[in-house]
């Protein structure tokens, strides 16, 4: 309930929809079960016949509007959750999801998002439309005799009420279960994916194949458990509903006898009692039907309520100057940090640095002692334990975050290139860039003259994760890109370790020409990197 009520929440703005669905829901269930009971009065004489099509039209109508007003609400709130997660994902951002499992993220935020319309679509205006139905049809039963009023309400909460809340732990339980391995199967089948080459070079595609099948077993196992489940509540429900028009058969005969009904009465009790447990039966339905999607939500709510390790800053710094944040070089003083998921490992203890304007400096060390660490507490994606990480004097987490990432142009090991143009792949580090300012950026990270021999250009559309370039080719166009960006504080991770000696002469070269007034940072393993260096420290 305390999840279902939450998902609620996300709809208020939608009531005027729902209230459209349930009247015309309510509406095409009553016309629904008036076509069986005045069919039973009509063939006594006592109705025209030709009153049930009618009624037969407008069932369809109304159950026609209720399902456009229902799937309308459903896709606008997918709309609006998607929006609202990935706000969510760039509030946590890099920091936490370097810890994500990418495939795992990737299922919530496809089929578990997708999965809630089923509760928006077909649970909210069907648990009101069974309420406000059994309502009118406990009136209408207690205008014939209030002991058949009472036997349909009876019935009515022991299939709608009973029997969902007797079978819900179990079934969310499963259903967690479910949605859970196949989070863990996707992220599995993405890392296959993404590993296929290394898979087929090493003959390790058997094994491979062998945990996918092993996986997909288990999956379906799990999948077996929750549909016999949900099977087996519907055949108890079913049974519920024939329990109960076989004893308002006999209640309304018993009262026949004692001469307090007709036996028309009789004959239209039962029918109304048969024909009204469809919108209560829906409910039942839900009962392990909505598993799954609990399951969904509860993944999702649990994406939306996990605090970001750095939140981004809106107020203005000591540093903040009247044409906005004013650069005068960087430091760390006395930082260490540990990874959260491995906080008793230590990657930087009490490490001074400081980092002058207008001066290139260069880090080096061995793999794994913080170099890039550093890098990313300067981006402000992480907070150090302890110490202070500066720029201008001012420490990041007091420095507005927009300002900050204007101020700082960040190339990291591997540079992510989208399914675009090459243009708009390099102009989303300055949204307002002019071609001719993107193409300048281009030459500087020497790439410009590959992009012309390409047939299209700039036009040329990147293949989904860039593909279609080498890693030298992707790491010269991380380059351009903060080479457009134009930080005053650039912060280049292992900017050339995919490049050969001449590209990597050309391109420090290059950041050499473009460093002045700026503060250029150069993390890298390479000795030839530090080339245009003026300083190079040694990180142990």
């Amino acid at each position: 309930m305390k999840t279902l009520l939450r998902l609620s929440k996300l709809i208020w703005s939608l009531f005027p929809v729902i209230l459209l669905a349930v009247f015309f829901g309510v509406v095409g269930h009553l016309c629904a079960i008036g076509i069986p009971v005045l069919g039973a009065v009509a063939l006594q004489g006592k109705l025209p016949l030709w009153i049930l099509p009618l009624i037969g039209i407008a069932r369809g109508i109304c159950h026609y509007i209720e399902q456009y007003n229902n799937h309308f609400l459903a896709f606008s709130i997918l709309a609006k959750i998607r929006e609202i997660v990935f706000k969510k994902l760039r509030e946590l951002g890099p920091a936490k999801l370097e810890t994500k499992e990418k495939g795992n993220l990737i299922s919530i935020l496809t089929s578990d998002i997708e999965l809630l319309e089923v509760f928006y679509a077909h649970t909210i205006s069907p648990v009101f439309i069974a309420i406000i139905v059994s309502v009118v049809m406990l009136i209408f039963f207690s205008q014939i005799h209030i002991a058949l009023a009472f036997v349909a309400l009876g019935f009515y909460i022991l299939v709608g009420v009973i029997v969902p809340a007797a079978v819900n732990k179990s079934a969310v339980k499963l259903g967690t279960e479910y949605r859970e391995e196949f989070g863990k199967m996707n992220s599995f089948l993405l890392d296959c994916l993404r590993g296929l080459e290394q898979s087929i070079l090493y003959s390790n595609g058997n094994r491979k194949l062998e945990a996918i099948q092993s996986g997909s077993d288990e999956l379906s196992a799990t999948r077996k458990k929750l549909s016999v489940h949900e099977g087996f509540t519907a055949a108890i429900s079913g049974l519920f509903v024939t329990a109960g028009g076989l004893t308002m058969l006999a209640v309304s005969l018993a009262l026949f006898h004692q001469g307090q009904i007709s036996m028309e009465q009789v004959i239209v009790a039962v029918v109304a009692m048969f024909s009204s447990f469809g919108p209560v039966f829906a409910v039942a339905a839900l009962g392990s039907g909505l598993s799954g999607t609990i399951a969904s939500g509860n993944r999702v709510l649990a994406l939306l309520d996990e605090k970001p390790v750095v939140e981004d800053v809106t107020a203005l710094g000591q540093a903040q100057g009247t044409d906005g944040f004013l650069f005068q070089g960087a430091s760390s003083e006395s930082v260490s940090f540990a990874y959260p998921s491995n906080s008793s490992e230590k990657i930087l203890e009490n490490i001074s640095m400081d980092f002058p304007k207008n001066k290139i400096i260069g880090i080096r060390g061995k793999s794994g002692c913080g170099k890039s660490t550093l890098l990313k507490l300067f981006m402000y994606f992480w907070k150090a334990d302890s110490g202070s990480v500066k720029i201008s004097g001012t420490d990041v987490n007091e420095i507005s975050t927009k300002d900050l990432r204007k101020t700082e142009s960040y190339v990291t090991q591997e540079t992510v290139l989208f399914h675009d143009t090459i243009e708009n792949n390099i102009r989303i580090a300055k949204q307002d860039a002019t071609l001719e300012e993107i193409q300048t950026a281009c030459k500087k990270a020497a790439i410009h003259d590959f992009i012309m021999e390409l047939p299209m250009g700039y036009q040329t559309q990147v293949s989904e994760l860039g593909d279609n370039f080498s890693g030298g080719e992707r790491q010269r166009l991380g380059l351009a890109r903060a080479f457009l960006h134009d930080g005053d504080f650039m912060l280049l991770d292992e900017p050339t370790s995919n490049l050969d000696s001449w590209n990597e002469h050309e391109i420090m070269k290059a950041v050499k020409e473009s460093a002045e007034g700026k503060t250029v940072v150069i993390v890298s393993h390479r000795d030839s990197t530090f080339e245009f260096a003026d300083r190079v420290c040694h990180l142990d």
